[in-house]
């Protein structure tokens, strides 16, 4: 996507030096575009769990290139390389508990090295792509070394990601089409919640790759963006990245959004998801439940914009099955501004009293109106992905 006119993505390898991986610092948005190097697995670690990168997709995506990383350092450094990769993997998957795409990535990485370890199985690594995508494909000659397929696997993660999200919004689209063809001109209202934007994944994002789509094929649309607390991804990054696209935008509080249903002043709500299970419950953003009862109260539309990468097949209880990522209680009792000479964090709250700072929700999938993938959109619920991801369902 776009920055001062300019096409970015979220992680990419340094040009000058491919052994380094760049990303955006989205801590200092929406004030400071800052680009950081990433050369070691910690600094791929850090990035994650001090939020560097986040979202589900970018989350995979720099899982992946840490996992590069690692390979570099095991390869030149450690007798048992395969050993070394393992303890990367442990570090990586420790850093946010709640995304399933980060364990996806670094399952992925391991599963691709496994096949060129001591003892490894010569046997092909399931492929990227499934059947019916157009994804490209892992290359036909034999990579020889563990850092080339380290380097080409983690490339393809971020290269499928960015085309699942694309394919997102080319079926989500359909769906705002829909609503733009009853208002006779009038703008397609959204709202959305926290991120799911091109800064959560590697490009496109989830939730906004529909609005994205949209907004070239001319269609009149507004999206009511949540500032979510405590890090304000959405006052910060969804207005920035809808900023920078020409898309019209209103920031509101969290706690507006019932209001405005109830106004008659949204037409649809689309979120994204930090995991899924196979029978169609989203754990996302704290405080997407309540949006969710919210637009069942008063006949909105609730749409779920997601890559299948973020979907955990086994899981069919969100509520008690999904665990859900808490975070330091400073972060809810203060908060970090602009300050016009350089940042600020101002406390809000007595230093004595206890703060929860859970990061994640669970929407049961009775609430959602369809799930938005990569192959189109479905109901949330079991035969509703099924039919959509028949492999990923056993026989019985």
């Amino acid at each position: 996507m776009l920055v001062n006119g300019q096409h970015f993505r979220t992680i990419w390898l340094d040009e000058e030096n491919p052994a380094r991986v760049k990303i955006i610092d989205q801590r200092r948005l929406p004030f400071e575009f800052v680009i950081e190097t990433l050369a070691t697995v910690e600094d791929a670690a850090r990035a994650i769990h001090e939020m560097h990168v986040r979202g589900a997709g970018l989350i995979g995506a720099a899982a992946a290139f840490g996992m590069y990383l690692a390979t570099q350092a095991a390869v030149r450094d450690e007798p048992t390389w395969w050993q070394a990769l393992n303890q990367a993997a442990v570090r990586l998957e420790q850093t946010r508990p709640t995304a399933v795409n980060l364990k996806w990535a670094v399952s992925r990485m391991l599963q691709r090295l496994h096949t060129l370890s001591p003892g490894g199985s010569p046997s092909t690594p399931e492929t990227f792509a499934p059947r019916r995508d157009t994804a490209r494909a892992r290359p036909e000659v034999a990579v020889q070394s563990p850092v080339e397929a380290a380097r080409a696997e983690a490339q393809l993660i971020a290269d499928g990601d960015a085309l699942w999200c694309r394919q997102i919004g080319e079926h989500g689209v359909q769906l705002l089409q829909e609503i733009a063809a009853k208002k006779e001109g009038q703008p397609v209202q959204i709202l959305t919640h926290c991120n799911a934007g091109w800064l959560a994944f590697v490009d496109y994002g989830s939730a906004t790759a529909p609005i994205y789509a949209a907004r070239r094929k001319g269609i009149p649309l507004h999206v009511w963006v949540d500032e979510t607390r405590p890090w304000n991804q959405g006052a910060r990054l969804t207005a920035w990245e809808l900023m920078q696209e020409g898309v019209a935008h209103t920031i509101i509080t969290d706690n507006c959004g019932g209001h405005l249903m109830q106004r008659g002043q949204v037409d649809v709500v689309i979120v994204g998801s930090d995991r899924t299970t196979g029978s169609g419950d989203v754990a996302n953003k704290i405080g997407t439940y309540l949006k969710a009862l919210a637009a069942r109260d008063n006949d909105i539309p609730f749409y779920v914009a997601l890559p299948s990468s973020s979907i955990d097949w086994e899981l069919r209880d969100g509520i008690r099955e999904i665990p859900i990522e808490e975070r330091a209680a400073q972060e809810v009792k203060q908060v970090r501004g602009w300050s016009g000479n350089g940042w600020l964090d101002v406390a809000i709250a007595h230093p004595e009293s206890p703060a929860a700072n859970y990061v994640f929700d669970v929407t049961p999938a009775r609430l959602v109106t369809g799930l938005i993938t990569e192959r189109g959109i479905c109901s949330a619920s079991r035969a509703g992905l099924r039919a959509l991801f028949p492999e990923k369902f056993s026989a019985a």
